[in-house]
């Protein structure tokens, strides 16, 4: 039986487990199985901050230029972003939680014969031959009604994003998806892509995720109970320093094979080794907030601040910036920034390693 793993042993199957080996883009997000999306691009978005750790000579909008040739699709999960063929089928056909009317279901057909007629559209034609005007948004804005319309095809999976535009997505039809025979082995399944991707988690995060899943599959919001206690018995577990922690069955993360990380990484807000703030702070023992919309004087760490991970500890953050084709790095450190060439040397190689990605000089 495997010996109890200690904090210290938790971390560093953290690193490890998540970062693997530098591979291709398909393999990478294979792997995955969902990467988080955010528009915001300070010095590059959440998406490619994440994939350029774990994808070989990675540049910043590889993942928006190749998209219509990969094996992925824009779909919600527990939040926005990129996930594989085989996660997406497992989530459809979803039902939203929010029922549409009949007149909207009339407007979502008619829009639909005129997608599969033209095969890609941009929002704007749809705006153009249907005008369906103007509608109240989430913000308590104005936006285009076309666009809400097509937003809620897309989660109700109706259209699938075919590329984007200038960051505008385009859209095309995407076929029926047949009834899943087994929702609880669905669900089961779910869960599992959570846990691998996020492991180990501590118990709590672990419910947390679990009711994320209404947003990826709100057909089945009755199923998260009995999905998290299912989970509960079939994962491996332990209590270590007074919380219980849980991980895939069949892995030992107080095993040698989870090395040590010796470079120095500056890591995307939803990175997956940071994504779970509760746990950031049991394995690091200080609080990392992502402050982008935080009012600027009560920020602390900075608008974007990326965790810096070295020698399995993330020791600071670093806001980065350019400016006349040069990056700009604006660092801050938890206790006093290292001494030493090592950290020097290992700080310059990240930071020339974010230049090539950025394709600055």
């Amino acid at each position: 039986m495997p010996a109890t793993p200690t904090l210290d042993d938790l971390t560093r199957y953290a690193i490890a487990r998540s970062l693997g080996r530098p591979t291709t883009l398909p393999a990478a997000l294979k792997r995955l199985g969902f990467v988080q999306a955010d528009p915001i691009r300070a010095p590059a978005r959440a998406q490619d901050l994440t994939l350029r750790h774990r994808v070989s000579d990675y540049r910043a909008g590889d993942l928006e230029q190749r998209y219509p040739r990969l094996k992925v699709e824009e779909d919600f999960f527990i939040n926005y972003g990129f996930v594989t063929p085989a996660l997406h089928a497992l989530m459809h056909p979803r039902e939203a939680r929010q029922a549409w009317p009949a007149s909207r279901w009339t407007q979502a057909r008619e829009v639909l014969a005129f997608v599969q007629e033209r095969g890609v559209v941009h929002p704007r034609e749809v705006d153009a031959q249907f005008q369906h005007g103007k509608t109240r948004n989430w913000f308590g804005g104005s936006s285009n009604a076309s666009t809400q319309l097509l937003d809620g095809m897309h989660y109700r999976g109706l259209l699938r994003v075919a590329r984007r535009e200038g960051g505008i997505r385009l859209y095309a039809a995407r076929p029926a998806t047949p009834p899943h025979e087994d929702p609880a082995a669905a669900m089961d399944a779910l869960v599992d892509v959570v846990v691998g991707k996020y492991a180990p988690l501590p118990a709590t995060t672990l419910s947390h995720l679990v009711a994320r899943l209404v947003f990826g599959a709100p057909q089945w919001q009755a199923e998260r109970a009995a999905a998290l206690r299912r989970a509960k018995a079939r994962l491996a577990s332990a209590e270590v320093e007074g919380t219980r922690w849980f991980w895939p069955a069949g892995e030992n993360p107080a095993a040698r094979r989870w090395a040590p990380d010796e470079s120095l990484r500056l890591l995307a807000p939803f990175d997956p080794i940071v994504w779970d703030r509760p746990r950031f702070e049991r394995l690091w023992g200080w609080a990392y907030r992502f402050e982008a919309y935080t009012p600027a004087p009560k920020r602390e760490r900075g608008y974007y601040a990326l965790p810096m991970l070295w020698h399995n500890q993330v020791i600071g953050w670093g806001n980065l910036a350019v400016q006349d084709g040069r990056l700009q790095p604006d660092l801050g450190y938890v206790a006093k920034r290292p001494r030493g060439a090592g950290f020097t040397a290992a700080l310059d190689d990240e930071l020339q390693r974010i230049a090539q990605f950025l394709g600055l000089a």
